[in-house]
């Protein structure tokens, strides 16, 4: 695994794997021409320059580094502040842990349905 000297060069292999300069700079700022929009990015991501990507584009980044399987920003991040690198969670897997709560949700409703049904089947008419 390649080890990068700041989270600079960690995003700019995200940025690489995902297209380019220009294709992700476009992502970023949609209202700028793509080479516009790409000559912004390489000067936030150029320690050099006084432009910087704020939290939200860093993790917009990183959101793009696990589209296209590069977790060099993540990996950065978690070796940086003493993490153990996370491990992606995949969509598939995801949607089917959710099917599972989903289904486990409906089968606790409709036992409590059935348990509010029998207190009121016991319930003598007229005594409270």
């Amino acid at each position: 695994m390649k080890q990068f000297d700041n989270i600079d060069d960690a995003l700019r292999e995200v940025v690489q794997r995902a297209g380019g300069l220009k294709t992700v700079g476009a992502l970023l700022w949609p209202e700028l021409e793509a080479g516009q929009a790409g000559r912004r990015l390489a000067d936030c991501l150029n320690s050099d320059r006084r432009e910087l990507l704020n939290s939200a584009q860093v993790v917009y980044l990183l959101r793009i580094g696990r589209q296209v399987g590069c977790h060099a920003g993540m990996h950065y991040i978690a070796d940086e502040s003493g993490y153990q690198h996370p491990d992606p969670i995949e969509q598939r897997d995801e949607r089917a842990r959710l099917q599972r709560e989903f289904i486990a949700s409906i089968h606790t409703l409709t036992e409590l349905a059935a348990r509010i049904e029998s207190m009121d089947a016991r319930d003598v008419p007229g005594i409270r």
